[in-house]
């Protein structure tokens, strides 16, 4: 698989059945899709190789950890200081993902912290970098969408290719027998 490579149907349906058989091995998967555990195999290494699978888990609830006062912090930052600021930045366990952003902002962090106390001294240790010039912040209450892919893939996956050999889906998402 090249980079930039669009992923066919086959590909986001093992996706699919990855998320939601959490523990799922090759020959299981091969069942779930209906298609042979070699191409499984082939495929999940294609993925793993092109970047599109990153790892296998576990996902983690930050809330249901003890995290649950949770900010989104844009930053502006002193120019040419994007380097500096992503190491201060990973050296605060509170700062969950960081992008570098167009606009007003530099930079977008995504905190969390088990109080507003502790989200506060996040966001002082967030202004200690020398780096950063300004920053503002809004809590989030509540989540409305959680982070996914599959639709996004789903929609952009090539409805056929590699889906020959797939059957569809029956009863508790298992495939159904081709008639004899």
């Amino acid at each position: 698989m090249t980079a930039g490579r669009t992923l066919d149907a086959l590909d986001v349906a093992l996706l699919d059945a990855i998320r939601n058989h959490r523990r799922v091995g090759d020959l299981e998967l091969s069942r779930l899709t209906g298609v042979a555990r070699a191409t499984v195999t082939a495929r999940l290494e294609r993925l793993e190789a092109a970047g599109v699978v990153t790892g296998y888990g576990p996902d983690v609830d930050v809330s249901a950890a003890g995290f649950g006062v949770q900010a989104f912090v844009t930053l502006e930052i002193a120019q040419g200081a994007i380097d500096a600021v992503a190491r201060d930045l990973e050296a605060i366990p509170g700062v969950l993902e960081a992008h570098a952003t167009t606009g007003v902002g530099d930079v977008l962090c995504r905190v969390a912290a088990t109080s507003h106390e502790a989200l506060q001294q996040t966001l002082v240790d967030l202004n200690r970098s020398s780096s950063v010039v300004r920053s503002t912040s809004v809590i989030a209450l509540s989540e409305i969408v959680p982070w996914r892919t599959l639709p996004l893939l789903s929609a952009g996956a090539t409805p056929s290719a590699g889906r020959s050999a797939m059957r569809p889906a029956g009863p508790r998402g298992l495939p159904c027998r081709r008639p004899s």
